[in-house]
């Protein structure tokens, strides 16, 4: 297993980013905001500046955190809109030798609603087949979108689009209702998520937290302490050999996705990032000098 992480959530100034990567003793960032903005939105002098400072700094991209099909967009959304970020994104990763793209089903209209899934599936082919031709991956997280619905929705995308691969992310079970069972629908459970879809995914997003409303954000806590299961995630990951990513999301000093955090201490949310790298890595892996 590789550790990496989204280090966008230590700081937005990539100097930083890669100081806190270089100090976990970490060879991979995951790159999503890059300075101003996603790494596939940046300007080409903007995008050339972030390859010579990792390059110089000898860290690698394990994956674009693209807002590709994102759960921030609409699948009535405009169709040339996701096709120009592929069109950005694929020769980007091509300069940074990155594999994988972080992909989604567009964003979840409210339950009873049509949620559109022809069109869905239709634009996560055509998203996947330019990937692919391009000798690269886009792998679908179950996060916002129409994928994370439930484990069942996650496989119906499988079945629709037989490519397609999975990023798992261990939080994202814990904020969303199980919408393959019957109301008042509970909510999902991430150990049983991951096992149900395990055999397609090829990358790992950590988060963890505890659900204490019937709506809205969960409290992130630092993970194994939440109720994502992690224990039981990562020694099944173990048990099967799993050699990809695992990268580090923690919501614990900055959530990406909400905007009222711009008052928050920039030295505070650093050194959360770095603490929830250490705390892991620690909890879950065993270092040689350890046993010596």
């Amino acid at each position: 297993m590789i550790l990496t992480g989204f280090t966008d959530e230590a700081s937005s100034d990539v100097n930083e980013q890669i100081r806190v990567t270089k100090e976990l003793g970490w060879k991979y960032l995951s790159a999503r905001t890059m300075g101003s903005a996603n790494i596939h939105d940046l300007s080409e002098a903007d995008f050339e500046k972030v390859c010579d400072q990792l390059a110089s700094n000898h860290i690698k991209v394990a994956e674009f955190g693209t807002l590709i099909g994102s759960w921030s967009k609409s699948i009535e959304s405009d169709w040339q809109l996701t096709l120009k970020e592929i069109q950005r994104c694929v020769p980007r990763m091509q300069r940074l030798g990155v594999q994988y793209a972080r992909v989604m089903s567009y964003g979840q209209k409210p339950w009873g609603e049509d949620q559109m899934e022809q069109e869905r599936f239709k634009r996560l082919k055509e998203i996947v087949a330019r990937f692919n031709d391009a000798g690269l991956t886009a792998a679908h997280e179950n996060c916002m979108n129409w994928g994370g619905f439930s484990a069942d929705h996650t496989l119906r995308l499988l079945e629709e689009i037989p490519n397609l691969k999975l990023v798992f992310d261990t939080g994202n079970p814990i904020f969303q209702r199980d919408r393959s069972k019957p109301a008042p629908h509970p909510w999902q459970n991430a150990f049983e998520f991951y096992q149900k879809v395990k055999h397609a995914v090829v990358h790992i997003h950590i988060k963890d937290g505890i659900m204490h409303a019937e709506e809205g954000e969960p409290e992130y806590t630092f993970a194994g302490e939440g109720n994502a299961q992690l224990d039981q995630i990562m020694e099944d990951l173990k048990r099967s050999n799993y050699q990809g990513f695992i990268a580090i999301e923690p919501h614990i000093g900055k959530v990406f996705h909400l905007n009222d955090q711009k008052e928050m201490d920039a030295q505070r949310i650093y050194n959360l990032y770095k603490k929830y790298g250490l705390k892991f890595e620690k909890r879950y892996f065993t270092k040689v000098e350890d046993t010596q």
